[in-house]
């Protein structure tokens, strides 16, 4: 059995799913963890950000409910509402993440949302997969010419049809997969307690 994260890293409510998603990591340290973009901001809906007018206030909501961190250069960067929020690009860097340590996508995806959410650095530029990559320890060279790689948009795409397939219509999603049978263990928001809980309960009789 596997953990598979199914997750936007342009998505608040993932971002505020980040500690839950640490802790369920560090108390399962044998269940390999897949992580998958979904694709939440492409096509009509890449657009600036003042397009969505609930975002301050969902924002808060999320900070409320998980205590997820919004730092004052994320308020920044989105200050005059111009900022584009890319699902594409954003899935192309974390492919290009998770191809340099497989074994670390579920840290990778929360040092991600941080460098969006907390650090407000856009996750369409090169350099901030470089700063990512530095700061994990991995080789930023290979993780920034992975992202431009002409081959990185099909590593996007098969990571929204891998979403789409599993069943996944909203983020994030926790599930449990073991061979053909997909169980959700988390939808939106959850504590470690009760993804464990779920868990458990897959193991029983």
């Amino acid at each position: 059995m596997k953990l598979v994260y199914v997750f936007d890293a342009y998505c608040g409510w993932s971002h505020g799913f980040s500690p839950t998603l640490r802790e369920v990591v560090s108390r399962h340290p044998d269940l390999p963890v897949e992580v998958v973009s979904g694709g939440l901001f492409t096509g009509s809906r890449r657009v600036p950000i003042r397009e969505f007018g609930y975002v301050q206030g969902a924002n808060a909501d999320i900070a409320e409910l998980t205590g997820a961190v919004f730092g004052e250069a994320y308020d920044r960067l989105i200050a005059d509402g111009s900022f584009v929020m890319d699902s594409e690009a954003a899935a192309r860097g974390m492919a290009a993440l998770r191809q340099a340590a497989p074994d670390r996508a579920a840290e990778l995806a929360t040092a991600l949302q941080d460098a969006f959410y907390v650090d407000g650095l856009s996750l369409s530029t090169s350099a901030t997969y470089r700063r990512v990559a530095a700061a994990a320890g991995l080789d930023a060279d290979a993780v920034v010419a992975a992202f431009e790689s002409p081959a990185a948009p099909e590593a996007a795409e098969a990571d929204f049809r891998r979403a789409a397939a599993l069943g996944v219509r909203g983020f994030p999603t926790l599930l449990a997969v073991d061979g053909d049978r997909v169980s959700p263990l988390a939808h939106g928001r959850a504590t470690a307690d009760e993804v464990d809980r779920q868990l458990a309960a897959l193991h029983t009789p």
